[in-house]
């Protein structure tokens, strides 16, 4: 695992050059000495969390975004490497491609449904939002106890925050791609 005080040098310096900030500006503004932000930049300091959260707090940035190693542009992630989640004897399958992350208020799923497979789920948080779009199969989706059946090719959205089902009501395996919104 990489040193965090390289990921903070790397992540401050890019952020400060993507700004066209100067050494002395985020001295300015953040109240760090200039030598102080070189040597963090050049990672030959290991910063104390209360210097971070002077340079985060300064440049109105998120603490995490110093420490945290940034997404790469493209990542492809394999069905196999996905932790999968079952339910109703294994007959329902969920998987997490894209767990929620704070900078982006979504996560997205893949489900697998096998024939009479059923979830029933609590509500989610207030003004929470699913889209389904099934790519095989049928399934019927039960909100408000309204039933409402979703046929290959088809889509559905709905307000997540009320409890909802999902069965299978089809004659073969069913296959959704599930994206959750989360407002803030």
């Amino acid at each position: 695992m990489e040193e965090i005080n390289l990921i903070i040098a790397r992540n401050l310096k890019a952020f400060r050059e993507s700004k066209k900030l100067s050494l002395e500006k985020v001295a300015e503004i953040t109240g760090v000495s200039k030598t102080m932000i070189g040597q963090i930049e050049r990672g030959e300091s290991s910063p104390t969390i209360t210097t971070i959260w002077k340079i985060a707090n300064g440049l109105k940035i998120s603490f995490t975004s110093l420490i945290n190693n940034p997404q790469p542009d493209i990542k492809v992630i394999l069905k196999n490497d996905v932790q999968t989640l079952f339910e109703d004897h294994e007959k329902y399958r969920l998987y997490p491609f894209f767990p929620f992350q704070e900078d982006r208020r979504f996560e997205v799923y893949s489900v697998e449904i096998e024939i009479g497979g059923y979830l029933s789920s609590v509500s989610h948080g207030e003004g929470t939002e699913e889209f389904l779009t099934v790519f095989e199969g049928d399934l019927t989706v039960q909100v408000n106890n309204i039933e409402y059946i979703v046929r290959n090719g088809d889509a559905i959205r709905f307000m997540a925050d009320r409890p909802h089902t999902y069965y299978n009501s089809g004659d073969t395996l069913t296959r959704v791609s599930m994206v959750i919104y989360y407002p803030k």
